[in-house]
């Protein structure tokens, strides 16, 4: 199932290819309005999903490389071991790992993870994503969905 990398590939792609033309063209803390509800806010991001840790001193930065780094290397092996019909799972592991090594790469090279999607409700902000953020939640989404059984051919039980 390694064939489902171009996956991961993609989503790096275009985590970091943001991610950049964010970095480049914006000034920290800057935000520029696009929707109702939906702002490009260029922030840093050195905790973990939704800045959990983000005070901590700095420790994080190597906790969380090294946790992305294991789990990463988890979710390969995984992909391996998959069968041909494990669609659905493929692709779910392939958007978490694509996502998993966009944040890491940001958190080695810069010691925080670019953010800026931020969406929100008058005054009340949803913490600032990236499209590594938004490719794992999918992924994890699809898990679920995979759990619960959706993907899977039924099989039907001859007498």
């Amino acid at each position: 199932m390694l064939n489902w990398l171009w996956l991961s590939l993609l989503v790096l792609t275009l985590d970091q290819a943001s991610k950049l033309a964010v970095d480049s063209s914006m000034q920290l803390f800057e935000s520029i309005p696009l929707l109702p509800s939906f702002n490009l806010t260029y922030v840093h991001n050195t905790g973990a999903a939704f800045s959990f840790l983000s005070e901590a001193g700095g420790w994080q930065r190597w906790l969380f490389a090294g946790l992305a780094v294991v789990m990463s290397s988890i979710i390969t092996v995984w992909l391996i071991r998959l069968q041909k019909h494990e669609t659905l799972m493929a692709a779910a592991l392939s958007l978490i790992l694509g996502g998993a090594i966009g944040n890491l790469i940001d958190r080695v090279a810069y010691g925080y993870v670019i953010d800026f999607l931020d969406v929100y409700y008058q005054d009340w902000h949803w913490p600032a994503f990236n499209i590594a953020d938004s490719a794992i939640c999918i992924g994890v989404g699809l898990m679920l969905l995979e759990s619960f059984g959706v993907g899977r051919k039924s099989q039907q039980v001859m007498d």
